[in-house]
This record gives structure tokens, C-alpha cells and sequence, in this order.
């Protein structure tokens, strides 16, 4: 990761922190897209002395897709580009199909999809000028198993990796992979729409054939694999990290 720059949108939440620390760590220059001030002053602190990368704080809203590009430009200008794009932010609103407004859908889609777009977009004429990139998405095991009372959420994740499969054809030849990953059930903030935790997290355990929960470092290490020189022959893939939960 040594002089990279990489754009990783969503990189304060539970997930994130832990990939964040591992790039930094490696040599990489993060550019931690978050607004929530509590995960970003938590990311901020951990990141101290961590080198001989560095952390930079962007607080851009991804509902605002112009107001996003505006802040990618800024950065572009200021860091030559982005080397790898880690597409990771998310909402995920819980509740029954018929009472999730077209509206609510479609913020879902323009946070978790429409914003890797953009982020994409603005990443790439660099990427092709250099002849190398690293793009990866963050999907989810509820695409796989189809999770109730989160329609929007798994839509959105279904978008990911079909724009996984049609980037990663479309700019092959440039040099630029594109790959997803596809996270199991951590125990994060995300778990709290879950009314039983402790029978959730039994039906988790009881689902992986690895008998344990996941971890974050576990999420950071495949992201950290599909972000370096060693990953430029595998794209178009979704990998998934749950524990032999899904099998694919």
C-alpha cells in the first residue's frame, strides 16, 4: 500500500475503522469519506501514530450526488488522483416492503449505489492515465439470502455486484480491477435492527460452519488483498467472508 491513495467512503463505521488502520498502516494515504462525528473522532484518535500512512477526514453527505462530486474533485486536485476506491457507505432501514415509500428507496440507492458511481466516475480518468486501480465493493450476504424487512438494502447491494461485473469487464483493459466483497453478520451497529440479539447471534453461529463471529480484521485483510499489486489478475469476483454461511 506504500504511496497509495485511496478514497473509502463509510470508513469510520464498525467495519471500516479496523480496513482504515490496516491501509494506514501499510503506507497508504486513506481518504475517510464519514458524517457521523462520534465514528470519525474514534477513527481520528485510533489512526495516531499508526504510519507511515496517513488519515484524511472528509465529512461529504452522499445524499447530495453533486455536492459529493464537488468535494471528489477538491480531493482529486489535491492528491492526483485516487489509486483505489473502496466503495463501502451505507444506510439500512429496516421494516416491511409496504411501508418503505419510493422515496425511501430511492435515498437507499443514491447513498449505497448512486455515490460509488459517482466516486467511480470521478476516479477513473486518473486510473486509466496511470494504467492502474483498484475498485472494491462492498455488498452483503443478504443478497444471497434474500433478508426480509430490508427491500431497499438488499436492492441496492444486487446493484453493487452487477456494476462489480460490468466495471470490471469495461476497464480491464486499462489496468483496473474491480471486485466485491460480500460481508457476512458482524457484530456492529448494523445488528442492532435485530429485536433478539441473543437469538440472533445464536442463529448466526448456528448457520457458519466456522463457529465464531466475525471480526473486522477479517473484512480488512480481504479488502486490503483486492486493494494490492498481488490481487491484478482476479476481478469481476465477489468474495464472500461470512464464516461458511453462504458457499458460492
Amino acid at each position: 500500500m506504500k504511496g497509495r491513495t485511496i478514497l473509502y467512503t463509510g470508513a469510520a463505521g464498525g467495519l471500516g475503522l479496523e480496513t482504515t488502520l490496516l491501509l494506514i498502516e501499510g503506507g497508504a494515504t486513506v481518504i475517510a469519506v464519514d458524517n457521523d462525528p462520534a465514528k470519525v473522532a474514534r477513527l481520528t484518535e485510533a489512526a495516531v501514530g499508526k504510519g507511515p500512512g496517513r488519515l484524511v477526514v472528509s465529512t461529504a453527505d452522499l445524499s447530495d450526488l453533486a455536492a459529493f462530486r464537488a468535494t471528489l474533485d477538491d480531493l482529486l486536485a489535491e492528491h492526483d488522483g485516487f489509486d483505489v476506491v473502496i466503495n463501502n457507505a451505507a444506510i439500512y432501514p429496516s421494516r416491511p416492503f409496504e411501508d418503505f415509500s419510493i422515496e425511501e428507496h430511492q435515498l437507499v440507492q443514491r447513498i449505497n449505489v448512486d455515490a460509488g458511481i459517482v466516486a467511480v466516475q470521478a476516479a477513473l480518468p486518473e486510473m486509466r492515465a496511470r494504467g492502474f486501480g483498484r475498485i472494491v465493493n462492498i455488498a452483503s450476504i443478504t443478497l444471497s439470502g434474500g433478508w426480509a424487512n430490508l427491500s431497499p438494502y438488499v436492492a441496492s447491494k444486487g446493484a453493487l455486484v452487477g456494476l462489480t461485473r460490468a466495471w470490471a469487464r469495461e476497464f480491464g483493459p486499462d489496468g483496473i480491477t474491480v471486485n466485491a466483497i460480500a460481508p457476512g453478520a458482524f457484530p456492529t451497529d448494523a445488528e442492532k435492527i435485530h429485536p433478539d440479539p441473543v437469538g440472533y447471534n445464536r442463529m448466526v453461529l448456528d448457520a457458519q460452519a466456522v463457529k465464531r463471529r466475525g471480526v473486522a480484521a477479517d473484512i480488512a485483510h480481504a479488502i486490503g488483498f483486492f486493494a494490492a499489486d498481488e490481487a491484478g489478475f482476479i476481478t469481476g469476483q465477489t468474495l464472500h467472508v461470512n464464516g461458511g454461511w453462504v458457499m458460492a
